[in-house]
């Protein structure tokens, strides 16, 4: 049963919709907002305004292998990274950056209005290396100056409408000097990346809760009804959709496209992997990465809401309902599969592939064979364990179990932020613990590498600097 009572703000973002009140009534608290009502004005659209609720952990029953016992693995040397311009980073995939070296806080800056029910802070920054971009809860893109954290231009993108008066999400991605964003506010625009003018802008028919991906010609986005759209990057005109199935459920993270050549790699709250011609929008192949025998209910949330990564030939994806999955970019055929639940986008070093769960654990896994080398509970030492009334009865545990968004490798070091506003440092080779630092704000945004700085942004709209 789902715990309504932690709702604020315990567990995942859980955009709990229509079809899932069949599956989850009866566990809401009494006296509470009905969480599934549509708070909309369009009473045919998808539901975007859900509430928060606790993220009631599948049983991990995944174990290291223990034939890679005392074996080893290869991790690359720091590398810098001149700019991530999309949410996934440049086009040669990160895996070592050299940034954050001294592990400390350099600067924090606001970039306008937090989470705060009717708005949510759900996009990565951008960086072209000179400025930092980022969108807050309400619709403000803003550009921050990488070394000194000032702002050099902010823009209100909101259209201040009633129909749209609880929209939110979007995200960002530049090219060629110019910053696309889109919006739960039924837009998608190109701005100005050194002066944040308008170049154009186009109404759509829906919200668009992702960051756009782009390449040559297109932009591609997706919506809360799990349909991708192809926009002319000059112009914004729509070239092709494509309607995935529709899901009811569904996290209020959203994953953006992988676009690689002519291929568009897009996942779906619906658990879908779809491979489409970048061209066309015609399918190539689909992977669904669900879990058919699980029995919580929370399983049926399939959505993947971490970005797919793409490397080597080889796609990884792991989707809230408990498959983490390695397949061939060109057939979509698996190379292998974890049965490992999360909500974040995997990270890959050398030998290995990092996925954070929906436990708070970290694993270690082989790249080539899935094989699992290690995992580190994140939260251990967190919670402390209690008796009952009078210290009789069985022990609970107490305290907040934190939530963990990332990894990104820095400096030799894999670094993840967390609710309870900390940013963490592990050692890659046994995820033990290093070092923790205090951001000021609860994180449920993996930060990005931009030269000698990570940057990470906070759920009250603050942009933080760590050097």
């Amino acid at each position: 049963m789902v715990d309504f009572k932690g709702a604020k703000r315990v567990g995942a973002s859980l955009l709990a919709l229509s079809a899932a009140v069949m599956v989850l009534s009866g566990c809401a608290a009494a006296g509470k907002m009905n969480p599934f009502k549509n708070h909309n004005s369009d009473e045919g659209a998808v539901v975007s305004q859900g509430k928060r609720i606790s993220i009631v952990a599948f049983e991990q029953k995944l174990q290291p292998s223990a034939s890679l016992k005392g074996i080893g693995y290869y991790l690359p040397p720091v590398a810098n990274v001149p700019n991530w311009p999309v949410s996934s980073g440049p086009d040669t995939l990160v895996q070592n950056a050299a940034s954050a070296k001294a592990f400390k806080v350099a600067w924090s800056r606001s970039i306008g209005e937090p989470s705060k029910g009717v708005s949510e802070v759900l996009a990565q920054p951008v960086s072209d290396g000179k400025l930092i971009y980022t969108i807050d809860g309400e619709a403000r893109v803003s550009a921050h100056d990488v070394e000194t954290g000032s702002q050099v231009w902010s823009v209100d993108l909101n259209p201040h409408n009633k129909r749209d008066k609880t929209a939110f999400g979007g995200g960002l991605a530049l090219s060629d000097g110019k910053l696309f964003v889109t919006s739960g506010f039924r837009f998608v625009t190109a701005l100005d990346a050194a002066t944040g003018a308008e170049v154009w802008k186009k109404a759509v028919d829906t919200q668009l809760h992702a960051a756009p991906s782009v390449n040559a010609s297109y932009i591609f986005a997706t919506d809360v009804d799990n349909q991708i759209f192809a926009f002319d990057r000059n112009t914004g005109e729509m070239v092709w959709t494509y309607q995935a199935i529709a899901e009811p459920a569904r996290i209020l993270k959203a994953s953006s496209p992988v676009v690689s050549g002519d291929t568009v790699y897009a996942p779906f709250s619906s658990g879908e992997l779809v491979a489409l011609s970048a061209t066309t929008g015609d399918p190539i192949w689909q992977q669904v990465l669900a879990q058919s025998s699980r029995t919580n209910a929370l399983s049926e949330i399939r959505d993947i809401s971490g970005k797919p990564v793409l490397y080597n030939g080889t796609i990884y994806a792991a989707s809230h309902s408990g498959v983490f999955q390695a397949m061939d970019a060109k057939t979509g055929n698996p190379a292998w599969k974890l049965d490992a639940d999360s909500i974040n986008t995997p990270w890959i070093a050398g030998d290995v592939i990092f996925l954070v769960d929906l436990q708070g654990e970290l694993i270690c896994a082989s790249r080539e064979s899935g094989q699992v080398y290690w995992i580190k509970d994140l939260n251990e030492g967190v919670q402390k364990t209690k008796k009952g009334f009078f210290g009789l009865g069985r022990e609970k545990k107490v305290g907040k179990i934190p939530l963990w968004a990332g990894p990104v490798m820095a400096s030799d070091r894999l670094i993840m932020v967390n609710s309870l506003g900390e940013a963490v440092a592990f050692d890659p080779k046994t995820g033990d613990r290093k070092e923790t630092i205090k951001l000021g704000g609860a994180a449920f945004i993996a930060p990005i590498a931009v030269g000698n700085k990570l940057y990470v942004v906070t759920d009250d709209a603050k942009l933080v600097a760590i050097q």
